[in-house]
């Protein structure tokens, strides 16, 4: 049976986590060793978590000092520091293992979530990260998101030991660390792949943790910080006006606008900004 460690990052998700547990020690492959990682909760987090460590043994808690709610580096500080205890058990109890996952706090998980995901990497050898579908609640209604089927979602993964060795581990930048890892494996001839009928309910409404308007400026300044091309950033802002709410489009132009008009720091790993900044040629092609 192929064995993985999952890292979980949280905070204040008492309301979301008894859920989630449910849902993850029901697998019909369980993880070898479940790190979740609080980042400072002050609501009920802290114990639910505790509770659960102390009635199963391969669930690991690493609680940190309360903060400001943070999306960018200190997301990806937090969930290398699970990947970080998660291998120094395994190489301190000789655990040999096969695949890193990562799990959002807001999900439902059907039973046989990941061993659908380890068959997919059993069928091909290339296949270096895999994730299922995502439907969001949003006001009380469930929507199947839509996406390419060569980008997994990032909260619901599991990448390849090779794959991640050889991507160096998950990448510390302060947006989207997912998307990089992905784009590193896609350079070193890794397959990407998001299993369709393999869904993964987010059981929070997507408008509440940070509303529309920041989550579509934030996503404006990540692609300005990737190095996306211009080009490609206009065509998207206008993809997103003829969206409903409309003001995404506008929201996430003036995210990237900002960015460029302060100069504001970008990705300092050159293979990545060569990737986002030649993808518009990528996309052209598409289009025609």
């Amino acid at each position: 049976m192929k064995k993985y460690i999952l890292v979980t990052p949280c905070k204040n998700e008492a309301t979301n986590l008894p859920t989630l547990i449910k849902s993850i020690v029901g697998q019909s492959i369980k993880p070898l060793l479940w790190i979740i990682v609080d980042d400072g909760s002050t609501d009920n987090t802290p114990f639910i978590i505790k509770k659960a460590s102390e009635e199963i043994n391969w669930i690991k808690v690493i609680r940190l000092s309360p903060g400001k709610r943070d999306l960018g580096l200190h997301y990806a500080k937090i969930v290398q520091l699970g990947f970080k205890e998660g291998i120094s058990i395994c190489e301190q109890s000789n655990y040999e293992i096969d695949f890193f996952g990562i799990s959002d706090a807001d999900l439902i998980l059907e039973d046989s979530f990941f061993e659908n995901l380890i068959k997919e990497f059993d069928k091909d050898p290339f296949l270096g990260i895999a994730s299922g579908s995502t439907k969001h609640i949003i006001e009380n209604r469930i929507y199947h998101a839509e996406g390419n089927i060569n980008e997994p979602s990032g909260g619901h993964m599991l990448i390849r030991k090779r794959c991640f060795e050889q991507c160096g581990g998950f990448p510390l930048v302060s947006y989207t660390p997912d998307s990089v890892l992905k784009v590193k494996a896609r350079l070193r001839d890794w397959k990407t792949k998001r299993i369709i009928n393999n869904v993964a309910i987010e059981i929070r409404d997507v408008n509440s943790v940070e509303g529309y308007w920041n989550g579509f400026f934030n996503k404006g300044r990540s692609y300005y910080y990737l190095n996306y091309n211009p080009l490609q950033v206009l065509a998207k802002t206008i993809m997103y006006l003829f969206r409903n709410p409309f003001y995404i489009g506008i929201a996430y132009f003036m995210g990237y606008f900002t960015s460029f008009i302060k100069r504001s720091e970008k990705i300092p790993d050159i293979e990545i900004r060569t990737y986002y900044w030649n993808k518009w040629t990528e996309k052209s092609k598409e289009y025609l």
